[in-house]
């Protein structure tokens, strides 16, 4: 463990972090957080949802104040009034939260705020090929002109990073910036990071994949609850010394024992084709009590292919069949009356109304269970909503809005709302996508229980090890293309990933 810096003097340009300490209201977030970043190092973050990352972040980047404590950046004191003033100085940040503009281009978003000008106009084509080169660099080919609206998460994250590689900074901070992309997508991003590494660049790097650090990283610092409870000068140590770090007890294990399933099939999909061809011909049975993961690198069709189950997107071909029964599959309405539901990627756009309360929530999708007569009482609201908080384990209260929950609740809560109906098949995408390590446990058991309770479940993943964890057989995908199926015996990261990239 490397010492506190501030019992050593400045030895380098890069940056220092003093005592920094933040409270809103009567709830300290930070408490006398100290660390350094030197010049040409990546520095990983890491801590559960709560533990003050983002809030450090967030003082370095200029869009929060601190309480108390000092920054020196490059050997002067540093207080950015704003992340224009960030960015000015030579500090960036990626959100974990897109702050992208839908209805501009992709180029628009990569540059907005610094359109590249001449004779007084916007030079588009310079701005197009600019972006352009950046977005095939990291293994995006899209039209720059595209808007920023049509593209699914994984690209448009893709978008946010090229937006942040293009600022010039000297310090950037990237706060789960591989969150909804593939293996290839990853290494892609992670080859740019070492060259501007090489060039001197420092990063900040927050991630939930631990797999990542020992990969990525130089150095390691490890908070909990709002303090910083430990310092790594090496970054490959053993993930489950950083787990027990970040969450303050021995952690045992990760994925949930597994029970056989069922002889009953429950899911039969059969030469399933969209009109677009983003997934063709593909065909695989999901029985009662199984989980079926469903694998591949970003563009594979893994997205389309589960919207299209749940009735979200049109099929050009092929059939669907829900314990032996077609489903006609014209909207969300008939899967759901068939007894298929989705948990979609995106939980915060598509899958909760963030300024309702979780009662509400709970209630949108239940009017027949909480109003059969019409009428919507808020003792019924109430009632159902206490049981779906006490069956998923959902820290939180019926009457508080699900904006103020941390991303492994808002999860929970769509969970929930499904739970009662019940459903016959429940279809998770990206599951655990920007959630800590101590809730992902805990989201895993809620999926290993569907399946308990007799449940055909099907989970996407872009995280390969959360798949072969989770699942009792793989379904990969490969532009498209169904190329096989593995049991849990025959799975592993070679044998998926050499079906992915086929």
């Amino acid at each position: 463990m490397s010492p506190d810096p501030r019992q050593t003097e400045s030895p380098h340009n890069g940056l220092f972090v003093s005592g920094l300490c933040k409270s809103y209201g009567p709830v300290q977030v930070l408490a006398d957080a100290s660390f350094e970043v030197r010049p040409g190092e990546v520095v990983a973050l890491l801590g559960e949802n709560g533990a003050g990352k983002s809030t450090v972040s967030n003082i370095i980047a200029g869009s929060t104040k601190p309480d108390a404590g000092a920054i020196t950046w490059r050997g002067k004191p540093y207080s950015p009034a704003s992340p224009a003033a960030a960015i000015d100085a030579g500090v960036g940040m990626i959100h974990q939260e897109l702050k992208l503009l839908p209805d501009l281009s992709v180029a628009e978003n990569v540059y907005v705020g610094r359109l590249p000008m001449r004779g007084g106009r916007i030079d588009r084509a310079a701005m197009n090929a600019q972006a352009s080169a950046q977005l095939k660099r990291l293994g995006l080919d899209v039209s720059p002109e595209r808007k920023v609206r049509t593209l699914r998460i994984a690209a448009q994250q893709q978008v946010e990073i090229a937006k942040a590689l293009t600022l010039n900074a000297e310090l950037l901070i990237f706060d789960e910036p591989t969150a909804a992309l593939g293996g290839e997508e990853t290494e892609l991003l992670f080859k740019q990071i070492r060259k501007l590494k090489a060039e001197g660049m420092s990063f900040i790097y927050i991630s939930h994949r631990l797999d990542e650090i020992a990969e990525i990283a130089d150095r390691v610092v490890v908070m909990r609850d709002g303090r910083i409870v430990a310092r790594h000068e090496r970054a490959d140590i053993p993930v489950r010394t950083v787990v027990e770090q970040m969450v303050g007890r021995s952690v045992e294990r990760m994925f949930p024992q597994l029970s056989p399933p069922g002889d009953q099939t429950l899911l039969e999909v059969e030469n399933l084709s969209s009109p677009e061809r983003s997934f063709n011909n593909v065909s695989f049975s999901v029985r009662a009590g199984e989980i079926l993961g469903i694998a591949g690198l970003i563009g594979a069709g893994r997205t389309e292919l589960v919207r299209a189950i749940a009735g979200a997107d049109p099929i050009s071909s092929g059939s669907v069949r829900v314990a032996g029964k077609p489903v006609h599959l014209n909207g969300p309405a008939a899967a759901i009356k068939a007894g298929v539901v989705l948990v979609p990627e995106d939980r915060k756009a598509q899958g909760v109304v963030l300024d309702q309360t979780i009662g509400e929530n709970l209630a949108f999708g239940n009017f027949d269970h909480v109003a059969p007569k019409g009428w919507v009482f808020p003792k019924a609201v109430q009632k159902f909503a206490e049981a779906g908080i006490s069956r998923l384990g959902v820290k939180g209260k019926p009457n508080q809005a699900v904006s103020k929950l941390s991303g492994g609740n808002q999860q929970k809560v769509i969970i929930a709302k499904w739970v009662p109906r019940p459903p016959k098949v429940f279809i998770l995408d990206e599951p655990t996508r920007g959630i800590d390590v101590g809730a992902r446990a805990a989201i895993y058991d809620v999926i290993a229980d569907l399946a308990r309770s007799g449940m055909a479940v099907v989970v996407v993943s872009s995280d390969l090890e959360e798949v072969l964890g989770l699942s009792h057989r793989v379904l990969v995908l490969s532009r498209g293309r169904q190329r096989g199926i593995l049991d849990r015996s025959e799975a592993s990261n070679v044998a998926v990933m050499e079906l992915a990239t086929s």
